[in-house]
């Protein structure tokens, strides 16, 4: 069966997962290892991972605690990062030196990332001294460093073999990786000089060249790039796979499609929630974690809002003198929020993925006054035709027409000069754009509001 059928089957019947949880719980309590071990191995790793972050804490506590219950490493590097700290936990040390030692680094790498230092020193002093070295050095990098998402299982041939040679290194060698789709060609010094799809070696007669069948390696992931500017570049020139150089340009790892995969969802995942204010939130995270998580930036929209309160108190005579501008002001302030909020969706987008240059940029700006001004007039006259209706009056319709004019050119404008200057800043624009986005459009939507509506009153 497919994955692709099996995930369609898994949605399609969640009720059925719902009754195997409860099995699974039974059995847990039964102490039932053999019948739970059997179940998991007919599933895909992912499905099985998903069974046990359904499961509650102490039953899973007690599914690790059964008696012959070996977890697949497989499966624990698909469970979320929370669920894999908790399970740590219950886990001997044996238990996890020998999950660790039947994962591709990267993913062993990823999971002890997410220990403190206590954890991590005793399990990694566990380790055979080789696969200690290995991880310790990849763990002496930056968090988003591309060192910390390569594999150190590649494959790298000299440039004078022969594809025969190749072949037959290929069948006999047994600590090269499970899967790959390329061969990296190293001179003398062990660089990267090019590289050959493992598909043309097998096409190719035995007595070739390696080096006459190579293509040339244009692109070298140096091991401290960042690991979103390493996603672009395989987004741009759509890699396979790309082989990681140490500062002497000695081959040390390979990234692959993936890796990358994962990469780009997780950093779309981390801009929408950091937009949002929730930061790196799991769905299994506790009720006073995920406050903490949100309180501060809850209090900074407080202080915000009293900042947008206090503009309007400014107009407090205006408002006395017309009631009905307490009614429309937040319309005007609401659009104006909503325009700024779309221009700095699409820039943080653009920031992201390196599409916004200093070439571009003035373009861009001019782009989104003229999309702030042919929104203003077109909701200008929706709005001024609503009121005039509502209302009969012609001098309000006057007033939120140029109003709301004034809210969408600016919020269009700071919604990209907004995070453009935070990351001139070196400040993330994901994290704090919003809240002055928000801010201003709403100070200025009020101001220009009732500014425009005490001018003409």
């Amino acid at each position: 069966m497919s994955l692709v059928k099996k995930i369609k089957d898994k949605k399609v019947n969640f009720e059925f997962n719902k009754e195997y949880i409860k099995v699974v719980t039974d059995k847990i309590a039964q102490n039932d290892a053999l019948f739970i071990t059997n179940s998991f191995k007919e599933m895909h790793p992912a499905d099985t991972a998903d069974i046990i972050e359904h499961l509650n804490q102490n039953d899973r506590e007690g599914l690790i605690k059964l008696n012959n219950f070996k977890i697949d490493p497989e499966v624990f590097v698909e469970l979320n990062e929370s669920i894999q700290v908790e399970m740590i936990n219950y886990l001997s040390s044996n238990s996890i030196v020998t999950i660790l030692k039947n994962l591709e680094s990267d993913d062993a790498v990823k999971i002890l990332e997410n220990l403190n230092e206590k954890d991590k020193n005793e399990i990694l002093s566990s380790l055979p001294p080789k696969d200690r070295f290995a991880l310790l050095e990849s763990l002496s990098y930056p968090e988003d460093s591309a060192a910390r998402i390569m594999q150190r299982e590649f494959t790298a041939i000299p440039s004078n073999w022969s594809v025969g040679q190749t072949i037959d290194y290929l069948r006999e060698n047994k600590d090269l990786p499970e899967e790959f789709l390329e061969i990296f060609i190293v001179n003398e010094d062990f660089k990267p000089i090019g590289n050959v799809p493992s598909s043309k070696v097998l096409r190719t007669s035995r007595d070739t060249k390696m080096n006459s069948i190579m293509s040339e390696t244009q692109l070298l992931i140096p091991v401290d790039m960042d690991k979103e500017e390493v996603g672009n570049l395989f987004e741009n020139y759509n890699l396979n796979s790309a082989c990681v150089v140490d500062k002497n340009n000695k081959l040390v790892g390979m990234i692959t499609n993936d890796d990358i995969l994962t990469v780009l969802k997780e950093e779309a995942e981390e801009d929408v929630l950091r937009l949002a204010g929730v930061g790196d939130e799991a769905i299994t995270d506790g009720v006073l974690t995920k406050t903490k998580r949100r309180f501060n930036w809850l209090l900074l929209n407080l202080f915000t809002a009293f900042l947008a309160t206090w503009c309007i108190s400014l107009f407090g005579a205006t408002i006395k003198q017309m009631v009905v501008l307490a009614f429309l002001m937040p319309i005007v302030a609401s659009m104006g929020g909503n325009a700024g909020m779309q221009t700095l969706a699409v820039t943080i987008r653009t920031i992201a993925t390196n599409d916004l240059t200093k070439n571009n940029f003035n373009s861009n700006v001019i782009k989104e006054f003229a999309i702030g001004v042919l929104n203003g007039f077109i909701f200008a006259g929706i709005s001024a035709f609503i009121v005039q209706i509502w209302f009969q009056d012609t001098l309000l319709s006057i007033i939120i027409s140029i109003s709301m004019i004034l809210t969408m050119i600016i919020a269009g404008l700071f919604g990209i000069l907004v995070p453009v200057t935070l990351k001139r800043l070196n400040i993330d624009p994901a994290i704090a754009s919003s809240v002055f986005v928000t801010t201003i459009t709403d100070v200025i939507g009020f101001v220009s509001f009732l500014g425009v509506g005490a001018y003409f009153l």
